[in-house]
């Protein structure tokens, strides 16, 4: 069966900006990450049933996003191709090869989610477009949109559904991931417990236009990320891990930094 390759990202800037209920708004910098991806495929079930995830995963498959994906894929469908997709997912299993540590702020539960919808898109012959797939997604995880578009790198604001291409050469990174599992929402949580600092427009407009590389140059680990802070606080271990000259994803707990080229 045909092999599907999900990407990691990192998030070279990920900034604050408001509130929108109990979600952040965001400006984000997302860098797909080439050496390092997931693969996906459909294997063939020994008998048909159970919607079938093959792969190590530490998550029921009810928690699992590619079954999320699933779900919302079923929802937006009408009744033929809602047959179709049962009837695949009757007779094949989702195998996957899983190389992307998780709870490491490398997406990779969004990616396998994304790469999921545009492999069922393919298979069935859907005809979704990637803002209809992607509107699918955004019911998933705030991420997979930007997985969905399949960019090199994106300016992602909202709370993840608005994705827009920044043209540059990808960077070659280098990506450390401590084995300490970190809570998303914790991390959240305390943000905006002791640490909200919202910045403003005219900052937003300027990041948005800045190259990646000129934005790591620029700023040190805790300016580029404002959930590194609540991240360290949380996870005093985190500490032990951080070295100078590196930079976090997301909420963690990977660091990166630009390989000497």
């Amino acid at each position: 069966m045909k092999l599907y390759k999900a990407y990691a990202k990192v998030n070279i800037l990920l900034k604050i900006i408001g509130k929108r209920g109990n979600y952040h708004e965001i400006i984000s910098r997302f860098m797909r990450v080439n050496s390092l991806y997931d693969e996906l495929s459909f294997a063939p079930k020994q008998k048909s049933g159970e919607f079938e995830i093959v792969g190590e995963f530490s998550c029921s498959v009810e928690q699992n996003t590619i079954y999320k994906a699933y779900m919302a894929l079923l929802e937006a469908l009408d009744e033929e191709s809602a047959a179709s997709l049962k009837n695949l997912m009757n007779k094949y299993g989702v195998k996957v090869e899983k190389k992307i540590p998780a709870f490491a702020g490398l997406g990779g539960g969004s990616s396998d989610a994304a790469t999921y919808l545009k492999m069922c898109n393919e298979v069935l012959h859907l005809g979704l477009s990637l803002n209809e797939l992607s509107a699918i997604g955004i019911k998933v995880g705030a991420d997979v949109p930007f997985f969905i578009y399949g960019y090199d790198s994106a300016n992602v604001s909202g709370i993840g559904e608005v994705v827009e291409e920044f043209k540059e050469k990808l960077l070659n990174l280098e990506i450390f991931t401590p084995r300490i599992e970190i809570s998303t929402p914790k991390v959240y949580m305390l943000y905006r417990e002791q640490f909200y600092n919202p910045i403003d427009g005219f900052e937003v407009e300027r990041l948005k236009k800045t190259p990646s590389l000129d934005i790591l140059k620029q700023m040190s680990a805790d300016e580029a990320n404002d959930l590194f802070k609540p991240a360290l606080q949380a996870y005093k271990e985190l500490k032990n891990h951080y070295r100078h000259g590196c930079y976090f994803s997301g909420s963690g707990s990977s660091f990166f930094r630009v390989k000497d080229t």
